[in-house]
């Protein structure tokens, strides 16, 4: 007899019995749920009889229901209609104009138009591998900033935008030619490699993605530094890591600028990885006292309700559209005029092997120099180089 007073035999006939009862439920279960499905004309007097036997169930599933259909609604892009979204830009114009500091965050959706497929989208890397379908590989030497880029470092230029957070990690915010001190690029950048043994830090800005050997916990990219000879690192924080380099993170920027910020503007964010970085929405203010917030996305986000305008359309629509209400020219973006060219470091001689990446060149018809040495620059207006993505065989953070 076993402690609990029941022998090894009762004990499984009472696991029988528990068993028996599991799966009667399951199949009731089953069976509402069918029943449920059919319109109610269709339903015989016996299957009303069981819906009524089974209230706790038919709630249950009718509250399953209302979830999957707004997980749905949610993951549908909502387009406003012309009039709708130039009334809309007309506000944010406003708004733009009279805040006294401006922030922008960015996400991947600011990237689309240079081919580089962002996360939650109908063809996003996380909606299709949630299908089952493959990734393509996306080549990014083919990628140039998009006029969402290009019109953001004009507004930098012209004071009306005072600091951009992004998360992307492809590197476009700074071949815009928006300087260095006025990013933070949260989730690092392709084309940077640093010493951390050096004090200070040491970069080495690329012109080929640096990322081709590193993954989740191993960053080493398989170069030296120049100066004290230990191995270099990438910048790339990927989901369930933390950073803590200090540049292009440049997280004490942007918490600076976060509680400076009398208005806020996203821009192709779904802002489900931003939202959980509380610093970066000045939670510890009342809020009355926290920045206006203004969205630019085609989906759903979990800052809509605190937003003082919701703007649904393509970014580079949105933006093409603001620039010509505030009648500032959106500036043309040339591979001549990208300051990455005249940033970046040249490969020692022995390391033309030690990556495989197609290098950016100055025009699509340049051919690799060197493995990855650019040509002498052409003169520039002044800029750094920035914004993050990755191999799409092994995505880094976005949004």
């Amino acid at each position: 007899m076993a402690a609990g007073g029941l022998s090894r035999s009762e004990r499984k006939a009472a696991e029988r019995v528990r068993r028996l009862r599991e799966e009667q439920q399951r199949e009731r279960l089953r069976q509402v749920s069918r029943i449920l499905r059919k319109a109610v004309t269709e339903r015989s007097a016996e299957e009303g009889r069981l819906l009524a036997e089974s209230e706790d169930l038919v709630t249950e599933l009718q509250g399953r229901s209302r979830r999957r259909e707004g997980l749905k609604r949610r993951q549908e892009e909502v387009c406003d209609d012309p009039e709708e979204l130039r009334r809309k830009v007309q506000e944010l114009a406003s708004a733009v104009r009279n805040s006294k500091y401006l922030v922008v965050y960015t996400g991947a959706g600011i990237s689309t138009a240079a081919s580089i497929p962002d996360y939650r989208g109908p063809n996003g890397v996380w909606t299709l591998l949630q299908k089952g379908r493959s990734i393509s590989a996306t080549d990014l030497s083919e990628a140039d900033p998009t006029l969402t880029h290009m019109s953001i470092a004009r507004l930098h230029e012209q004071k009306l935008v005072q600091h951009v957070v992004s998360q992307n990690c492809d590197g476009l915010h700074l071949r815009s030619g928006l300087p260095r001190m006025a990013i933070s690029e949260l989730h690092g950048n392709m084309h940077i490699e640093v010493c951390t043994s050096c004090t200070p830090n040491r970069e080495y800005v690329r012109v080929f993605d640096v990322t081709e050997r590193t993954a989740l916990h191993r960053h080493q990219t398989g170069r030296a530094c120049h100066r004290c000879g230990a191995q270099l690192r990438d910048t790339i924080v990927h989901f369930g890591e933390r950073g803590t380099l200090g540049q292009p993170l440049n997280w004490e920027a942007a918490t600076a600028a976060a509680s400076k910020a009398d208005t806020i503007l996203c821009l192709g964010s779904s802002l489900k990885v931003l939202k959980k970085y509380p610093r970066l929405w000045c939670m510890t203010k009342p809020p009355s006292r926290r920045p206006k917030l203004y969205i630019v996305n085609l989906q759903w986000t979990p800052k809509d309700d605190w937003a003082t305008l919701k703007l649904h359309g393509k970014c580079d629509d949105v933006m093409r559209l603001l620039m010509d209400e505030l009648g500032l020219e959106i500036p043309h973006y040339s591979r001549w005029q990208d300051p990455i060219f005249s940033l970046a470091t040249p490969l020692r001689a022995g390391e033309e092997g030690s990556h495989s990446q197609k290098p950016l060149c100055r025009s699509r018809e340049e051919g690799p120099s060197d493995q990855g040495t650019p040509p002498s620059p052409a003169p520039i207006r002044g800029g750094w180089f920035g914004r993050g993505c990755t191999k799409r065989t092994k995505r880094k953070r976005v949004t």
